[in-house]
C-alpha cells in the first residue's frame, strides 16, 4: 500500500464481514461515481477478547500490517486505546467518553500536531432510543467529529444486512490511518 495513495483519499468505504469467531472489516476507497474501490486495508478483531486489539492490514490475506489499535487496560468503561503503525510507533489514540456517552455516544482522537478531534452522534433521538431497547439496535447511526470548530471526518453507517460505513473525510491534515482505526473502532467497540 502506497502511503501517499492511502492519504490522497477523501472518502472511505468501512464494510464488515459476516464471520463466526471474528470480526472482519474491509476499508476500501471510494470511485470518483460513488463505487466501492480498490481495497486499502482489512481489519480482524477476535471476540471475547480480555484485551480489545485490532490488527489492520493492507491485504486481507493478512501479510502486510498496516496499523493496529489496542486498549491500555483490560477493563475500562473510559478506556484509552493507542493507534500504531506497521513498525509498533504510536500515531494518535483515541478514547470513549464514558460520561458523555449515557446518552450520546462520544469519542475523542488524538493524532500528534494536530490536536484532539471530537465526535458525537449526529442524531440525539436515534442516540436515546438505541439505549432503551435491543429492538432499535438496527437504527443506523453517524458521528461527525470536529477538531476545534472546523469538520475532521464523518462516519455515515449505510442501510444494509450487514454494518456498512461511508467516511469523509474533511481535514486534509488527518492521518488516514488514525481515521480508519476510529471509523473500524466504531462499529467493533460501539456497543461497549
Amino acid at each position: 500500500m502506497d502511503q501517499q495513495y492511502l492519504q490522497a483519499q477523501q472518502q472511505l468505504h468501512v464494510r464488515q464481514r459476516i464471520r463466526l469467531m471474528v470480526n472482519q472489516y474491509e476499508v476500501c476507497a471510494v470511485g470518483p461515481d460513488g463505487s466501492v474501490g480498490q481495497l486499502l486495508a482489512f481489519a480482524q478483531q477476535k471476540r471475547l477478547a480480555f484485551r480489545e486489539q485490532v490488527t489492520i492490514y493492507a491485504d486481507d490475506q493478512r501479510q502486510q500490517p498496516l496499523l493496529g489499535f489496542k486498549a491500555r487496560q483490560i477493563i475500562d468503561l473510559g478506556a484509552t486505546y493507542d493507534i500504531t503503525d506497521a513498525a509498533g510507533a504510536p500515531i494518535g489514540l483515541f478514547r470513549k467518553d464514558f460520561a458523555r456517552s449515557l446518552l450520546r455516544s462520544t469519542w475523542h482522537v488524538e493524532q500528534p500536531g494536530l490536536g484532539t478531534a471530537t465526535g458525537a452522534e449526529r442524531n440525539q433521538v436515534v442516540a436515546i432510543l438505541r439505549r432503551f431497547t435491543d429492538l432499535l439496535s438496527w437504527l443506523p447511526y453517524h458521528f461527525d467529529f470536529v477538531l476545534g470548530d472546523q469538520p475532521a471526518f464523518s462516519v455515515v453507517r449505510k442501510w444494509g444486512l450487514r454494518d456498512s460505513y461511508l467516511v469523509d473525510i474533511h481535514n486534509p491534515h488527518l492521518d488516514r490511518r488514525v481515521v480508519i482505526a476510529m471509523a473500524v473502532a466504531l462499529d467493533a467497540l460501539q456497543s461497549r
